[in-house]
């Protein structure tokens, strides 16, 4: 596939959909030099909270994604699934947990971080729905705060949306609109059609996708998922390698800051 989207002198972001299991780490390790060496991209934002074969990520895997350019990686309702990383959330300022988790559990939910040369910076929050989820606080309530807390020191700013119900993704895109770059849904593994600039500035896409097995059922091994489904049985589920396919999003930012003037569907085969 050709070079994405328009170029301008903007900041681009790629941010890349839920990785899933081993297929998804790999996938995302080949593809994504290649897709640097033909695109020009400034920031490399992963939501990485499957990356454990489907639950959780372990300080190791997230240590590797960021050896393979990996610039912020988001996590969602599967945080803690790995009590090993609990301590590394603490530390390791580039990866985030929901900021609507409570203060009290390890890590936190925003970080800034700059172009090659110190261009541009980036805010990036990583916020959790609160519907049929298990976040603790008001997700748009938490958002304002977070935009707050990031106030003169982000020239532009991203939201992941890790959340189950379209209605509460769309609704924070038209909340935060004008005020973010952009607002990115993550969670439910299928990319949308809704990609576009709202009238305030801001990108925004129901869900990215999902960077993992397609020919799985959701990243996962079908027929596992198949039997669930049909015999309404407990089930241990296993990542597939099925298909896979790295999806996300190329944001382009306008040199103002917090807008952007266009978003386009990544889609890209291992």
């Amino acid at each position: 596939m050709g070079e994405y989207g328009a170029v301008s002198n903007g900041a681009r972001i790629l941010f890349v959909g839920d990785v899933v299991g081993g297929a998804g780490r790999r996938t995302l390790q080949t593809v994504l030099p290649r897709l640097r060496a033909r695109t020009p991209i400034d920031f490399v934002v992963v939501n990485g909270e499957n990356a454990a074969g489907g639950h959780g990520i372990t300080s190791k895997i997230a240590r590797e994604m960021f050896a393979c350019g990996v610039d912020v990686i988001t996590l969602g309702n599967h945080a803690y699934r790995q009590a090993e990383v609990y301590a590394y959330l603490d530390t390791e300022p580039r990866i985030l947990r929901p900021v609507n988790f409570l203060p009290s559990q390890p890590g936190h939910g925003t970080c800034v971080v700059e172009s090659a040369g110190g261009g541009v910076r980036l805010g990036v929050v990583s916020l959790s729905g609160n519907l049929y989820m298990n976040s603790s606080l008001p997700a748009f309530a938490q958002a304002d705060a977070a935009l707050h807390s990031l106030r003169g020191r982000a020239d532009q700013i991203l939201v992941d949306m890790h959340a189950e119900v379209t209605s509460e993704k769309v609704g924070l895109g038209w909340y935060l609109d004008g005020r973010v770059s952009a607002v990115v849904g993550t969670h439910t593994h299928v990319p949308t059609a809704d990609a576009r600039v709202l009238p305030g500035g801001t990108a925004y896409i129901t869900d990215a996708g999902m960077t993992g097995a397609r020919g799985g059922v959701l990243g996962v091994k079908r027929e596992q998922a198949l039997d669930a489904l049909r015999n309404r049985m407990p089930v241990r589920f296993e990542s597939s390698d099925d298909d896979p396919w790295l999806q996300g999003v190329l944001i382009q930012c306008s040199d103002e800051p917090m807008r952007a003037l266009s978003i386009d569907g990544v889609q890209e085969p291992l």
